[in-house]
This record gives structure tokens, sequence and C-alpha cells, in this order.
């Protein structure tokens, strides 16, 4: 590529955690201008993939889309088409537009296997939409809990309930309380020499013990950072842009709640210290909330928790 592979936001965190001439060597050998095959393939046999985007006011979206597998397809390595439209209720209604950056995040929970594409929107339309990638690259299997999707298109309700608040509601709150995975969508929005395929939109995957996302009593929410790849896309992101857009699931209900919250790293300190395994902390003030009832038409086996959170503590009661 003959722009960094990272951006300012990126390398800044890489340095501080002392990684920085590694992923200097390393990034350009693994983050790529197309996709492999076998990432093209991935995604095909998908029944959903999770979108990062931005809407007009500069707030980040972490939105889900779903259906059978194959409504995802490549028919070149630098492009993936999206045979879907959004949700009842989910922000991706109203930011999905050609020319758009976007994220997209391929996960299948049950082999733990994910692969992420960052991109531009391209030939939006009654059927759904492509991306064209701008950067391609996989995740590691950690902190991903084995529970394997089915599409149930029979399960999606025509209307469902949509709840709009500026903060958390009790039914928010249960939610959070239970969660073991949550899905985050951050953007790059510095104004330097020019970030190229580095800069746009991410959304990525954060996983933990039930409860590991820690609902204070101001409402805001404290989320342990574990040990990953050290890009630091998702960080990186909110070095230089504090907003950042949050989506959970209730596997069983279908539930779907996206959050608009600006964010925070708390890098070292007493709290950091209690939670054993946590690198850094995310500390997110919840600025709105949308949750909507019944909405996602996926049905989950069993869950199995990550092997890698064995390590891991818990919030001290």
């Amino acid at each position: 590529m003959s722009f960094p592979t990272f951006h300012e936001g990126e390398r800044a965190v890489q340095q501080r955690v002392g990684v920085r001439e590694r992923l200097e060597q390393l990034g350009p050998r693994v983050i790529r201008d197309f996709m492999p095959d076998q990432h093209r393939e991935f995604f095909a046999q998908l029944p959903f993939v999770i979108a990062g985007t931005v809407d007009a006011a500069g707030q980040p979206w972490a939105s889900v889309l779903a259906a059978a597998p194959g409504f995802v397809r490549s028919p070149d390595p630098y492009t993936l088409v999206v045979q879907a439209q959004p949700l009842a209720g989910d922000p991706l209604q109203g930011t999905l537009a050609n020319g758009i950056a976007m994220g997209l995040l391929g996960l299948e929970p049950h082999t733990r296997r994910r692969n992420r594409m960052n991109g531009v929107v391209q030939g939006v339309g009654s059927s759904g939409f492509a991306v064209q990638v701008s950067q391609s690259f996989g995740n590691c299997p950690k902190y991903i809990q084995a529970r394997e999707p089915a599409y149930l298109p029979g399960r999606l309700a025509s209307k469902p309930a949509v709840r709009d608040a500026p903060q958390l509601d009790a039914a928010a709150r249960r939610m959070l309380e239970a969660a073991d995975t949550l899905f985050i969508a951050t953007a790059y929005t510095g104004h330097g020499a020019g970030a190229g395929p580095a800069g746009g939109v991410d959304v990525s995957h954060r996983g933990g013990k039930p409860g590991f996302v820690r609902v204070d009593a101001d409402g805001s929410l404290t989320v342990p950072d574990f040990l990953g790849n050290f890009f630091f896309n998702t960080l990186g992101n909110i070095a230089v842009n504090p907003r950042a857009g949050l989506l959970f699931m209730d596997f069983d209900s279908g539930d779907l709640l996206y959050l608009a919250v600006t964010a925070e790293i708390v890098w070292d300190g007493a709290e950091l210290q209690s939670f054993e395994g946590a690198q850094r902390l995310l500390r997110c003030r919840v600025q709105a909330m949308r949750r909507v009832e019944a909405s996602l038409p996926l049905a989950w086996g069993p869950s199995v928790l990550s092997p890698a959170l064995a390590s891991t503590g818990q919030w001290p009661l």
C-alpha cells in the first residue's frame, strides 16, 4: 500500500504499549487491500455480519445484517456484495448510502473464526449493496463464546417495538448486566497527512464472562480490555475520536440494544488492577440508547465460554 498500514491514533497507542516497531513490520504483511480466497469463502457461509457506519452527525453505530447463508458473496477479491436490508429499527437504515465508509466483521461464533473488512459502500439498491475493500485482515479466536446461529426468518417481528431514550432504561440495564458479548463501532477523524485505507470505520468484537460490562450508578459502562493482536484499531480510533457505537444482543429473545457513547481509555489505577487479566479499561458514557424488541432473526445454540477467559476475573462486588 502507498499509505501507512496504521493511522496516527493506532500508532500512538501501539507506541504507548511498546509494540510500534513490531507492528510496523507485521502490519503490511497481514493487513491487505484485497480479500484472500479463504476470507471470501468464509463470509459466504455466514447467516449474519456486523457492520459499522457513521451517521450525519458523526456518531458511529454498530449494526447487524442477517439472512440465509450465501447472502454475502465476493465476486472478486476487492468486493463484498451484501444481499440484505437493514433490520427494522437498526440505525443502518439511516446511514446506508453510496460512498460511505463501512467496517464489516464476519464472525462464526461456534468455530470462533472471525475476519474483518473495511471499505466503501457502492451500489445501494433494493436487494442490498456492495463494499469495495480498503483493508482486509483476520482476527484471533480469543474471547468468542461458542454458540451456533441459525437463520429463522419467521422469528422476525414485522413491526418490532422500538424504545428510544437518552439514557439506559431498566430493561437495557438487565441486558447489559447479563451480556458476555458486545460489538463496538469506531471511526477515524484525524486531520494529519492522510490515513488512506487505515481511516474510515472499524467494527470489532469484545467478549467476557457474563457481567464483564459493569453498569455504574450514573449509567456509564466500564469494560475490561484484554490482551489482543496489538493492532489497536478500536482504541486507536478512540484516541482521536471518542465517539463510539455499541451493539448488544439478547441471544434468547432476539432483542437488540444500540448505544451511542463517548469513550475514554483508562490506562492505570486501582480500578484496573482490581480486574484480573485486564490490560486497560474502556469507560463509556451513554448519550442515547435504542432498544428494539425481538428484531434479530437468529436462533442460537448453547453457549460455551471462551477458554481464553479462564484467566480473567470479574468485577468485585
